[in-house]
């Protein structure tokens, strides 16, 4: 399927309870699990710190960041998403990690399949709930999560 103008590339990515919708350029990576270096007296939703091409990335739960309940134990299909940062700390920490709970899915979006779900309750991390395809996401508030790392890299 070629991508026309009106179309943008997303992945949807299996978290704990429900799915992130999440532009295919804002994800730099899906790698397989590793478990997360852990460090004394952080956060639930800090999990730790992997190496990814000779960087040292902080590693977020979604779901605990984003008051979903406790950082699941990673399945046998868990993986890393890889994020590209945009925010102020861009030049210091230009990528982050969340776990997800499967392999991401490829999914070409048009304005006219998204709807936004204003009946459902947004968390900390969420911008929006949305239905897409028949099927329900949550775009999640990266800059959120981005600062949740910085504070993590900062302090722990």
């Amino acid at each position: 399927m070629a991508q026309t103008p009106n179309q943008i590339s997303c992945l949807l990515i299996p978290v704990k309870d429900r799915q992130l919708l999440l532009p295919n350029a804002s994800v730099a990576e899906i790698v397989d699990f590793q478990q997360p270096e852990k460090t004394t007296g952080s956060p639930e939703w800090f999990l730790g710190y992997i190496r990814w091409r000779g960087i040292r990335l902080p590693v977020i739960s979604y779901d605990a960041a984003n008051d979903q309940g406790a950082a699941p134990a990673p399945s046998q299909q868990a993986r890393i998403a890889v994020t590209n940062t945009i925010g102020e700390h861009h030049g210091n920490l230009p990528f982050i990690a969340f776990v997800t709970e499967g392999l991401p899915r490829l999914m070409k979006v048009t304005k006219e399949e998204i709807t936004e779900r204003d009946e459902v309750a947004l968390s900390f991390a969420d911008q929006a709930a949305v239905r897409i395809s028949g099927e329900e996401a949550f775009i999640p508030k990266l800059e959120k999560l981005e600062e949740l790392a910085v504070k993590a890299v900062s302090s722990y």
